[in-house]
């Protein structure tokens, strides 16, 4: 849980600010939403693997294919 304490003197702004940041290192959002629902294993595979397929795909987009110059 993020607790943030405000400083004296401190905005409130500055402090909200602290707080989001202390709530992104703890990944408290990614966790909720992976926890908002249930998904059968079967499905979290086939997500898992087209994630990997897409990001593969990616990775090799950047590059030129090698050419024979022979």
């Amino acid at each position: 849980m993020a607790i943030v304490n405000v400083n004296q003197g401190e905005s409130i702004e500055s402090a909200l600010r602290r707080f989001k940041r202390r709530v992104m290192t703890e990944e408290i959002i990614k966790d909720a939403k992976k926890h908002a629902f249930f998904m059968p294993p079967g499905q979290k595979a086939k997500l898992k693997s087209a994630l990997a397929r897409k990001r593969n795909k990616k990775k090799g987009r950047g590059r030129p294919p090698m050419r024979d110059t022979r």
